[in-house]
């Protein structure tokens, strides 16, 4: 959506908040030897205390609040209660809900006690959404951002997957701009416009660039056991520096 008023501001800033702080109690919450489920019930629990619904649950009748992802998985994991964290994982959490009538999202991927290779994965989806949103004002191709954010992740000796984008947000969980990639498309031709709200996600592998889908139907997974690094923020495009209503989950950008 684009925000043309100060309430629609004020209902996306409080949005993003919600999401935000979700998920970052969301991700201090994680240990091992605790459950995906657990995680999720924690998650809802918090976001009803927020008023707020969850989104995945509420729009696509998914099986949880929130969708945890842990190793080669790469999204939309289903939390389970015989999924049982252990030291090590790579665990991704994606939030997102409505709240008052508006939509955020937000996403973050984090390594659960000690594995530097992965440690290292996470820093460069960091620094990949990092240099994104640095670039992002009114005017600019969305492709260009796309270019960006791929060569970012091949200097940092990676690859990016071609399945998944970003996306417009705001009264719809997914709306115009349909697709925010974080490869180069050419045939993409928006640009980003002044008062525009959009969900940037990085999808940074350490090989694979697909996807495939379990038989669970929801979760996507590396077939060759690729790990995916994904941190999401929910922003408002500016003529400048672009405002990100999800900054409460701890997310930092350089």
């Amino acid at each position: 959506m684009t925000i043309n008023t100060a309430e629609e501001f004020e209902a996306l800033k409080h949005a993003g908040y919600v999401v935000g702080e979700t998920l970052k109690q969301m991700v201090a919450y994680t240990r091992v030897g605790i459950s995906t489920k657990q995680i999720d019930d924690f998650g809802n629990d918090l976001l009803l205390q927020f008023g707020a619904q969850a989104a995945p649950s509420l729009l696509y009748q998914f099986p949880g609040a929130t969708c945890i992802s842990v190793n080669n998985e790469v999204a939309h994991g289903i939390p389970s209660a015989k999924k049982i964290i252990q030291e090590g994982d790579l665990v991704n959490i994606d939030v997102s809900a409505k709240v008052n009538g508006y939509f955020a999202d937000n996403g973050c991927s984090f390594v659960v006690g000690s594995n530097t290779d992965k440690q290292w994965l996470c820093n460069a989806s960091l620094k990949v959404l990092s240099v994104a949103i640095s670039q992002i004002r009114h005017g600019v191709k969305i492709s260009d951002v796309g270019y960006l954010m791929e060569q970012t992740a091949k200097n940092l000796g990676y690859n990016v997957i071609y399945d998944l984008t970003g996306h417009g947000v705001g009264k719809k969980l997914h709306e115009h701009p349909q697709h925010i990639p974080c490869y180069y498309d050419k045939t993409i031709k928006t640009k980003f416009e002044k008062g525009m709200v959009v969900a940037i996600e990085t999808f940074i592998s350490t090989k694979a660039r697909h996807i495939r889908t379990k038989p669970d139907k929801w979760t996507l997974y590396t077939a060759d056991n690729s790990l995916v690094a994904q941190h999401e923020h929910t922003i408002m495009v500016t003529d400048g520096k672009p405002v990100i209503f999800t900054q409460a989950n701890g997310i930092v950008i350089e």
